[in-house]
C-alpha cells in the first residue's frame, strides 16, 4: 500500500495544518509507520465547532432530499475506491481482507446509502378535547409531532471499525440536519479522513462535517466541552463514556453512549452444539475479539459444558493466525502493544484466579506484529475478573449452570448490558429467557445481526440506541406543535 501522506485537519471546509504537529500511524501487523495523523491543538477543535454551529442553520433548513442525494454520492464514492479504502483500513486496524472490505468499508458504504432514504420527520397526533382551556371553554386541540435535528454533534469513533462507526454516526446525524465534528480513534484517523474525502467530493457544504484528530486526551475534551456541541455520540470504553457524560451533563448535552460488553452466551443442554461453537468462536476471529458485542461469557448448562468446551478448544486450534493480508489467514493482530499486553495479562489474571486455560494462553511466534491466540479459559467462576470485566481481544470464559434460574442469575451479574446470546432447541424456552435478560439486544441460536433493529446497551454498556430509524431518532430532537382545531 502507498503510505499516506502528512494528513491534514478539516475544518469549516479547508484542509488545516495542525498546530501541534504529527504522529505516526502503525500498522499492527507489520509494526511499520504507515502514515501520519495530525495532532490538533485545543483551540483547532473548538475553531471546528464553531464552524459546525455557523453552517448548521443553513443545512438544518435545506430540504431532506437534498441531503439524502449528498449521501447517496458519498456511498458512491466510496465504493469507487472500495479496495484503496479496503488496504488502507487493513494497514491501520490489522483486520483480514475480509473484514476490511464488507465489514468495514462495505458497511460504510451501505450505511451512507441507507440514509441516503428520506424518512417522514413529523406525524400527526389524534385531536383531544380539553375541558378547560385558557378561556375557561372546552376546544378540540389539534397537534403536529415533529423531528428537528439536535445541532452540532460531536462523534468519537472507536479503533475497531474506522469506516463503519463513523459512517453509522455521521450518515443519520447529517440526515436528520445536524451538522458533525468527527474526533476519530487515535490508533487509526486516517481512513476518517478518507471518508471526509468522499464527502467532500459528493459536495458537502463548508463546515458541515469537520473532521480532528490527536492523541492527546485535550482534543477529545475540546470536542466535547466546546460551547458549540449540542450532542455528543461516543463510542468505546465505559470508563470514558463516564467522564464524557459527566461534561455533558454540566451542559446538559444530549448524548448517545455505545459502551463496553460482557455478552453472557448461555447454552442449554439441547442446543445445537456446533451453531453453539461457530458463534460463540467469533469472539477470535472477528476483529480478533475487539468487539463489544462478543459472547466473551459463556454459560453452559452441565449436560453440554465439557462437549462445549471441547468443540471451542477444537474450533479455536483451527483457526490460522498470522498475516492479515494471507488469504487463509482468519485471525489478525489486536490493534496496538500496548493492547496485546492488556489482553496477556487478563489471560495471566484467569490463571491466578483458577481459571484452566485449554486452548491458547502463549504469544504466537512471529517476529512482528501484535499477535495474540485464541484463548479459553474453562472451568471459570463468576466472580472472576476475566468474567467480570471486559477484555476486548480473543478471550473467551466458559462457566456452568444447572437450570434456568441459575443461568439467568449469573447472566444478570454483570455490570454490563449490551448484547446477550441464548442457544436452545426450545425456541419458547429461548425467547422466554430472552425477555428476561437485562440487554439491550439478544441473539436467538445466532450472533448475527438485522441492521435495522435498535442497537444500545442497558447498564454500564450505554444511553440510547441507534442504528436504522432508532438512529434518526438518536440524532434528533421532538418538538410538539398545537393549535386549536
Amino acid at each position: 500500500m502507498t503510505r499516506e501522506r502528512r494528513q491534514r485537519l478539516f475544518v469549516g471546509g479547508e484542509w488545516t495544518e495542525p498546530e501541534v504537529g504529527h504522529y505516526a500511524v502503525v500498522d499492527p501487523a507489520t509494526e511499520q509507520t504507515i502514515g501520519w495523523a495530525p495532532e490538533a491543538s485545543r483551540d483547532q477543535v473548538h475553531a471546528a465547532c464553531a464552524a459546525a454551529r455557523e453552517a448548521f442553520g443553513p443545512w438544518s433548513r435545506t430540504a431532506p432530499e437534498e441531503r439524502a442525494a449528498l449521501l447517496a454520492r458519498a456511498a458512491d464514492v466510496i465504493r469507487s475506491r472500495f479496495v484503496e479504502y479496503a488496504e488502507l483500513a487493513q494497514a491501520e486496524t490489522g483486520a483480514t481482507t475480509g473484514t476490511a472490505r464488507a465489514m468495514q468499508v462495505g458497511v460504510a458504504a451501505a450505511r451512507f446509502q441507507r440514509y441516503a432514504r428520506v424518512e417522514p420527520a413529523e406525524w400527526a397526533i389524534p385531536p383531544q378535547i380539553n375541558e378547560a382551556g385558557p378561556m375557561g371553554k372546552a376546544a378540540v386541540m389539534g397537534a403536529l409531532a415533529v423531528r428537528q435535528p439536535v445541532g452540532v454533534v460531536t462523534c468519537i469513533t472507536s479503533y475497531n471499525n474506522p469506516w463503519a462507526n463513523p459512517a453509522g454516526k455521521i450518515a443519520p446525524a447529517l440526515a436528520m440536519g445536524n451538522t458533525v465534528v468527527v474526533k476519530p480513534a487515535p490508533q487509526d484517523p486516517l481512513s476518517v479522513f478518507r471518508m471526509a474525502d468522499a464527502l467532500e467530493e459528493a459536495g458537502v457544504p463548508r463546515g458541515v462535517l469537520n473532521v480532528v484528530s490527536g492523541r492527546s486526551v485535550e482534543v477529545g475534551e475540546a470536542a466535547v466541552d466546546s460551547p458549540d456541541v449540542d450532542m455528543v455520540s461516543f463510542t468505546g470504553s465505559t470508563a470514558v463514556g463516564q467522564r464524557i457524560g459527566e461534561v455533558c451533563g454540566r451542559g446538559m448535552k444530549r448524548q448517545l453512549m455505545e459502551l463496553g460488553g460482557k455478552g453472557a452466551a448461555i447454552v442449554f443442554d439441547d442446543a445445537d452444539l456446533a451453531s453453539a461453537v461457530s458463534g460463540i468462536g467469533t469472539t477470535f476471529s472477528f476483529y480478533s475479539g475487539q468487539i463489544c458485542t462478543a459472547p466473551t461469557r459463556v454459560l453452559a448448562q452441565r449436560g453440554v459444558y465439557e462437549r462445549l468446551v471441547d468443540g471451542l478448544v477444537a474450533y479455536a486450534g483451527h483457526l490460522k493466525v498470522g498475516d492479515p493480508r494471507a488469504a487463509d489467514t482468519v485471525v489478525g493482530p489486536v490493534i496496538s502493544a500496548a493492547h496485546r499486553e492488556r489482553v496477556e495479562s487478563y489471560v495471566e489474571i484467569g490463571r491466578k484466579e483458577g481459571a484452566v486455560v485449554v486452548a491458547g494462553g502463549e504469544r504466537p511466534s512471529y517476529d512482528r506484529g501484535f499477535y495474540v491466540a485464541p484463548t479459553l479459559l474453562a472451568d471459570c467462576t463468576s466472580g472472576m475478573r476475566v468474567v467480570r470485566e471486559e477484555i476486548f481481544g480473543p478471550v473467551v470464559a466458559v462457566l456452568p449452570f444447572d437450570d434456568e434460574e441459575e443461568a439467568l442469575a449469573l447472566a444478570a451479574d454483570s455490570d454490563y448490558g449490551l448484547i446477550d446470546y441464548v442457544w436452545s432447541g426450545d425456541v419458547a424456552r429461548a425467547f422466554r429467557v430472552a425477555r428476561r435478560l437485562r440487554a439491550g439486544g439478544v441473539g436467538v441460536n445466532t450472533v448475527g445481526r438485522n441492521m435495522e433493529a435498535p442497537f444500545g446497551g442497558f447498564k454500564k454498556s450505554g444511553v440510547g440506541r441507534d442504528v436504522g430509524s432508532y438512529a434518526l431518532h438518536a440524532y434528533s430532537e421532538v418538538q410538539a406543535i398545537v393549535w386549536p382545531g
